[in-house]
């Protein structure tokens, strides 16, 4: 089954048409709202450079499943 997103509104004008596999090895900044300094303290603090990494972090996993469980008890 074929899935169709709109990911406009998440991305940086220059990345809207980029594939999946394409976006997970592009920059933070990449993200919509994410600055080239923002990335640069990333980099810094979690040695993240791409969306992949940001994504497979163990740090904001922790943190986005720490808070799908409060917000799935309301």
């Amino acid at each position: 089954m074929a899935v169709s997103v709109d990911l406009a509104k998440l991305l940086d004008r220059e990345y809207e048409e980029m594939s999946l596999d394409e976006l997970i090895k592009a920059p933070v900044q990449a993200l919509a709202g994410v600055s080239e300094g923002d990335a640069e303290m990333l980099k810094k603090a979690f040695n993240i450079k791409t969306v992949g990494d940001l994504g497979r972090n163990k740090f904001f996993r922790a943190a986005t499943a720490l808070v799908d469980l409060t917000d799935s008890k309301k």
